[in-house]
């Protein structure tokens, strides 16, 4: 099977075709034929080194296929079924065996591709909103990058809710697409200073909730955009590490709490993973969470995919198909 493979540890480069033997399931496994897998930030951690993982590694954390054998003991799906994973390795290769208990089943009205791009980003999503801080009816929250994957959703995600959504972002195209998800409010964090123009939207009281995926270059601003007791969710790094924080600093700024939450430990429990999964799904479904594909690239060129996704130029969910 085609399969991408990093053997070391460094940029795009690193991630190299190759031909490897058909892997098998053992039990409570499953072997899957993969369709489409999407492509995120925790790719490129591993793939750069800041999350280590045991080398020779196929990456790929989030993918969707068909059932094409099963392990022993697996008798909750059938071959031929569509199921789709995020948070387990081996996506970016043809085929894949990933554990039972990690494959959610994809309904019927929800393609391939649609699945690829709403599991690891959608979910992450779903759980910032809905369990982190669970977003209140006429609450004012704060989402960094708005027109990335997760950005998106998270806007989606928090107008369903009631809330009024500032986004940040950086270009027309960007200010555009946020927009269209729903954003009420837009600041463009390269013209005007973010805390400043937050307060100067909400009156001076400061948001609800920031939810920060970018890390090093927002962390400040999302702390001063806070209002008292209001909550820091910093779920990524895609800017990189923030240093070290006094912690006196969260009681200068109005008792605030700073969490960095992980999409593991959100869906780690089997029900909560399919309840998450499912009312995505449902959402897609029924038209009411709107996904927007920002590249699709074949698997071989993966590598071009993790530039583009690392250079802030495009906006939504980029694909491996």
């Amino acid at each position: 099977m085609r399969a991408i493979v990093i053997e070391e540890f460094g940029g795009p480069e690193v991630l190299r075709p190759a031909e490897l033997d058909d892997p098998a399931p053992g039990p409570g496994q499953v072997l899957v034929d993969v369709s489409a897998r999407g492509v995120n930030f925790i790719d490129v951690y591993q793939r750069a080194g800041a999350y280590q993982v045991p080398l020779p590694y196929v990456p790929g954390m989030e993918a969707v296929g068909t059932v094409a054998a099963l392990g022993e003991g697996v008798d909750s799906l059938a071959t031929g079924d569509r199921v789709g994973w995020a948070l387990a390795p081996g996506g970016y290769a043809d085929r894949a065996v990933i554990d039972a208990s990690r494959l959610v089943p994809v309904p019927d009205d929800v393609t391939d591709e649609q699945a690829a791009a709403v599991l690891l980003q959608g979910m992450t999503a779903h759980y910032l909103t809905h369990s982190v801080h669970p977003v209140a009816e006429g609450e004012t929250v704060l989402v960094h990058a708005a027109a990335g994957g997760t950005g998106l959703l998270i806007v989606q995600l928090a107008k369903a809710r009631g809330a009024r959504v500032i986004g940040t972002v950086s270009t027309d195209a960007k200010e555009a697409v946020a927009r269209e998800a729903g954003a009420d409010e837009i600041v463009r964090y390269t013209e005007t200073p973010v805390a400043e123009a937050v307060r100067d939207l909400t009156k001076g009281e400061g948001v609800a909730a920031v939810y920060d995926g970018v890390g090093r270059d927002t962390f400040d601003a999302s702390l001063a955009s806070l209002r008292p007791r209001g909550v820091l969710a910093l779920f990524g790094q895609s800017s990189g590490a923030v240093e070290p924080v006094d912690p006196k600093r969260l009681n200068g700024a109005g008792s605030v709490y700073l969490t960095r939450p992980s999409l593991a430990h959100f869906v780690a429990d089997r029900d909560e993973l399919l309840g998450r999964a499912r009312d995505l799904f449902t959402l897609i479904g029924e038209g009411r969470l709107n996904l927007r594909i920002g590249g699709r690239y074949p698997l071989e060129e993966a590598g071009r995919a993790h530039e583009d996704l690392t250079s802030r130029g495009t906006t939504g969910k980029l694909l491996l198909i």
